[in-house]
């Protein structure tokens, strides 16, 4: 390995490392991040890489690949069978209509059919790459309007093939049409594209779990990531070798893998090479920016890439209204994929070589395709900021229930995860209780099933009135939100100051809070179950029932007596604050080291019923009952 190589993997790695967190932070996304730090380090920025970025950029191609076997990973057969609609009709439709919208521009404005044709189609393809990765990072791939991008993105893929087959066609003289096919006739080319998938197909199905099971046994992980690189790069051979989309070649033996037992095994090994060459692909999509040609004839190319962008929004949308989509989704369908992708790179040089156009063609439209990319990030902000907001329909709010009079000793605001069960133990126990939540979804689903809870917000002191609360014996206090959970506690305080409240807290912080207005018993909503786990952990470990719980009950009383200590610091100078909380920890944990002496094996006189049956239980007794060896 030369030093040239090592000084550009170094310029690569910095300006990743240093872009895509600030990108991020400022919410620009990584995308655009690994796109600004190509431009920086690029001939036409800091000049810190040359014309070795076009070399780089086919290697990073790869990143692409990696990500289809990903994505098809994730789409088990009969999934993928369910989006043949959206894939065939939607995907052709917008591949078919934009090509000869582009094509028909084209013309128009002077050029001939056939590069007009030829241009058309190579506009008309979306960035795989860009895209998934931009819906991903948002959550936004599950949506409607993400499964509909990605059922065009995975036709344009697909189409590569008859698009490359079609462009020697279009060669301006019969010499160029013969050198463009490579010297293969179409049937030939035709069985063995047939021959590639089938190989692939039945690899994936009776070679490769084989391999893979004796791997496993093996336990080596370094020969199982190998191996899994090895599928991903050899199908992407095989592929390129037949003329078909390595992508799609990729994508489909993740397809068939997808119902593997190794799934999830492939995703953690592919997954870390498929983030860093994508970074590594878009960082020289940036670094390949020639700003010299858009300088040369920036009308030209501003005009390509606003027509183009503009056209397929518009067809975009259109599509997606004929569909079915819902605003919102329609929304994001077409500002999703107006740019141009990167496989239009491999197409503008396939069509020059062929001779379908020049130069003087090929250049504006390879800037083009640049700048269409460096905007899609842009344009994906723009649609998570401004335009989804304003498409998305707000739900008319719904107007609290009316809450008949009742003589229910409790009031339970909030009936979610922890209210419920509060609510259950006290139904139990016929225990009357009027119950308020805000969430609609819930209100409706539990009157399903009998259970009666009032919708309204029980921050509002006429629905406290109404719930009966001068007459309640007890509140409870069950909403998740810190912030209205402290409102509606001082409500009740100020209001209502005979009536006790337990309440739900979220955290510490929270707890500080509600203890502030008044509330005295308060419980942490993950406390408990953490608390239970501790003293499972305890015997699992060997501790006798009775040890376990008496040791984590000493713990407990530690524990509750320095959050009310810690609680007279909250607010105050950070650096005492965090002093006294490690000192508290020492303590803690000197304590309980001083409590296991005390509490183990017969030195333990404690004592209770419940604990000695649960050491009679057959598991116990298979344990033995062994204590820690001191």
């Amino acid at each position: 390995m030369t030093d040239d190589v090592l000084l550009q993997a170094f310029v690569y790695l910095c300006a990743g490392v240093v872009f895509v967190p600030v990108a991020k932070r400022i919410g620009l996304g990584a995308v655009l991040g690994y796109l600004l730090a190509g431009v920086t380090i690029g001939p036409w920025g800091l000049g810190l890489v040359g014309t070795e970025g076009h070399e780089v950029m086919h290697f990073a191609e790869l990143g692409i690949v990696m990500m289809l076997f990903l994505v098809g990973l994730e789409l088990r057969p009969a999934l993928l069978w369910g989006l043949r609609r959206p894939i065939l009709g939607l995907g052709g439709l917008q591949v078919g209509t934009t090509a000869l919208a582009l094509a028909a521009a084209a013309l128009v404005l002077g050029l001939g059919w056939k590069p007009s044709l030829a241009v058309g189609l190579i506009l008309a393809t979306s960035s795989t790459a860009i895209v998934l990765s931009s819906l991903a990072e948002r959550s936004l791939l599950e949506t409607r309007g993400g499964r509909a991008s990605f059922s065009v993105l995975l036709f344009q893929d697909v189409s590569v093939i008859p698009i490359l087959a079609v462009f020697p066609l279009l060669a301006a003289t019969p010499e160029a049409a013969a050198g463009g096919g490579g010297g293969r006739s179409a049937w030939l080319s035709a069985l063995l594209l047939f021959g590639a998938v089938a190989i692939v197909v039945l690899a994936g199905r009776f070679v490769v779990r084989p391999v893979f099971r004796f791997l496993a046994r093996v336990r080596l992980r370094e020969s199982f990531t190998a191996f899994a690189l090895l599928l991903v790069v050899g199908i992407a051979l095989l592929m390129q070798q037949v003329g078909l989309s390595p992508a799609l070649g990729t994508f489909l033996a993740g397809v068939v893998l997808a119902d593997s037992e190794y799934r999830h095994e492939l995703q953690g090994d592919v997954e870390p090479f498929k983030g860093l060459l994508l970074g590594l692909f878009f960082i020289s999509v940036g670094a390949q920016v020639d700003f010299g040609r858009i300088v040369d004839a920036p009308a030209t190319i501003a005009g390509i890439v606003a027509g183009t962008m503009a056209l397929k929004v518009g067809v975009l949308y259109a599509l997606g209204a004929g569909f079915g989509l819902d605003r919102p989704a329609r929304w994001l369908f077409a500002l999703a994929l107006p740019q141009i992708g990167e496989f239009a790179f491999v197409l503008v040089s396939f069509a020059e070589r062929s001779r379908v156009f020049g130069a003087e063609i090929a250049s504006p439209l390879v800037a083009a395709v640049a700048i269409s990319m460096l905007l899609t990030p842009l344009l994906f902000v723009a649609l998570e900021r401004w335009v989804l907001p304003a498409v998305t329909e707000v739900e008319p709010e719904r107007e609290a229930d009316e809450i008949p009079v009742s003589d229910a000793p409790v009031v339970i605001a909030g009936h979610g995860r922890f209210g419920q069960i509060v609510g259950r133990i006290l139904r139990a126990n016929r225990i009357a209780t009027t119950v308020l939540d805000l969430d609609p979804e819930i209100v409706d689903a539990l009157g399903r099933i009998g259970i009666k809870v009032h919708y309204g917000d029980a921050s509002r002191l006429e629905l406290l009135h109404a719930a009966g609360c001068e007459r309640a014996r007890l509140f409870v206090l069950a909403i998740d939100e810190p912030a209205e959970a402290v409102e509606i506690a001082r409500q009740v305080r100020t209001h209502f100051p005979h009536v006790p409240i337990v309440a739900r807290a979220r955290d510490r912080v929270h707890y500080r809070e509600l203890r502030r207005v008044g509330v005295t018993e308060v419980h942490r909503e993950l406390f408990a179950a953490s608390y239970e786990a501790g003293i499972a952990a305890l015997r699992a470990l060997g501790y006798r029932a009775h040890t376990a719980h008496r040791l984590a009950r000493r713990w407990r009383d530690h524990e509750e007596r320095d959050l009310h200590e810690l609680m007279e610091l909250w607010g105050t100078d950070r650096d005492t604050f965090f002093a006294r909380s490690r000192l508290a920890i020492e303590e803690a944990e000197r304590l309980m080291s001083e409590a296991d002496a005390g509490l183990r094996g017969e030195r333990d006189a404690g004592w209770d019923n419940e604990t000695l049956r649960d050491d009679a239980t057959p598991d116990a007794a298979a344990r033995g009952g062994a204590e820690p060896a001191g």
